[in-house]
């Protein structure tokens, strides 16, 4: 059994306009990015971004805001919390 993830104090608001630009709060920092992937760290747990042409419009870790214009294709939590961690492609082909 899954328990709920716990949110004591913590919040996120993630806004996104036409899947060309999105606005996240509760960011605590940017783990990686390139032009296809971003990943950052949040208060609500990793979270994966991807897309096309994709770039920081706005940062400030010390509000915890981030902007990312670009094509979004994908918004996905990454972390222990979800019932079933991502295996990537191959760890789903060698099940």
């Amino acid at each position: 059994m899954v328990e709920p993830v716990k949110t004591t104090n913590k919040r996120q608001e993630i806004k996104m306009l036409n899947r060309k630009l999105l606005e996240i709060s509760g960011v605590l920092n940017v783990e990686s990015f390139d032009s296809e992937e971003f990943l950052l760290e949040t208060e609500m747990g990793y979270l994966m971004i991807k897309g096309l042409n994709l770039h920081i419009k706005n940062l400030s870790l010390e509000q915890g805001l981030v902007a990312i214009e670009g094509f979004i294709h994908e918004l996905a939590y990454v972390d222990g919390n979800t019932p079933e961690k991502s295996k990537g492609f191959l760890g789903k082909l060698f099940k």
